[in-house]
């Protein structure tokens, strides 16, 4: 069986891949640097021609959102470029590419979710380094399926549920911002969507359906709204007391990079092409949260 090979190995979505693969019985290859490196275009032909693979998934990114404000170089040398030798190593074997983007590529100036339709304007380097990373993907490999997600979470790595937890755990009071809106998506419901895409490629159906998909978790909430559901099961979980949840606007919040009002993504478009819809972002997050509260070590993210 040839496998999938997922660009990036420690990421949470690419460890939420690895986890889903195995469980459907799915051949799947997940590889970081320094073996394969977004930068070193030899590093990504040795891995392809090594792994002979049966399509590439691009979970590999420079994301480090405040950084890259100081560090445009490797941001645009890691999203942009990356993107655009991978697709090439791709294209070149007429292999399916599933390029992963961001809600980051619009300005969140808009009052209702996002389409794909609608005009990027990113409002930081991380979200101009994902736009063009979009473009150079598809350039490449017009047949690459470029999916944008949004407040990406999951038992690995770095992301705001590990966050809040650590702070529920250490402060007296959290302040979290609640003017900006979107949708929490769980890494693992992001993993199972693409597998079960990649399953449904076949052949001639590659060039129909490459293009750009919005997909998140279904409702939308802030990040105070985020944070006030995570604390109420680390309560509900613990049978111990949370921080004061203080709410505050993002003039307040400290930040190199300025983020968006609204992160909200149209997801129809993925839903009629492919019959793929997650579950609601509370549903996901409790368990989440369940399998990191509790003293389980076999559940899935």
């Amino acid at each position: 069986m040839r496998p999938i090979l997922v660009a990036g190995k420690s990421g949470q979505l690419a460890r939420c891949l690895a986890e889903a693969a195995q469980v459907r019985g799915v051949a799947l290859v997940a590889v970081g640097r320094p073996e394969l490196d977004l930068e070193n275009a030899a590093s990504i032909e040795r891995v392809v021609r090594a792994t002979e693979p049966a399509a590439i998934v691009n979970a590999a990114a420079y994301t480090a959102v405040d950084r890259a404000e100081s560090d445009p170089e490797r941001a645009f040398a890691v999203n942009r470029d990356g993107a655009e030798r991978l697709a090439q190593a791709a294209q070149r074997r007429e292999l399916p590419l599933i390029h992963l983007s961001t809600d980051y590529v619009f300005d969140g100036r808009k009052d209702s979710p996002y389409t794909e339709e609608d005009a990027a304007a990113p409002l930081n380097v991380y979200g101009r380094s994902k736009l063009e990373s979009e473009v150079a993907a598809c350039r490449s490999h017009p047949a690459a399926l470029v999916v944008r997600t949004s407040w990406v979470y999951s038992p690995y790595g770095h992301n705001f549920v590990l966050a809040m937890l650590r702070r529920a755990a250490e402060s007296k009071e959290v302040r979290v911002v609640d003017d900006q809106r979107g949708a929490p998506t769980a890494a693992g419901d992001l993993a199972e969507a693409i597998l079960e895409i990649l399953q449904r490629y076949s052949g001639g159906d590659i060039a129909v359906r490459g293009g750009i998909y919005h997909l998140t978790a279904r409702g939308e909430t802030t990040w105070h709204g985020f944070a006030s559901a995570i604390f109420a099961r680390f309560s509900e979980q613990r049978g111990v007391r949370v921080p004061n949840l203080v709410a505050i606007p993002s003039a307040q919040y400290p930040a190199a990079a300025r983020r968006p009002a609204n992160s909200c993504l149209d997801c129809a478009k993925i839903e009629r092409e492919f019959a793929i819809r997650l579950p609601p972002w509370r549903q996901s997050l409790d368990r989440c949260l369940d399998r990191l509260l509790m003293p389980v070590e076999t559940q899935r993210c």
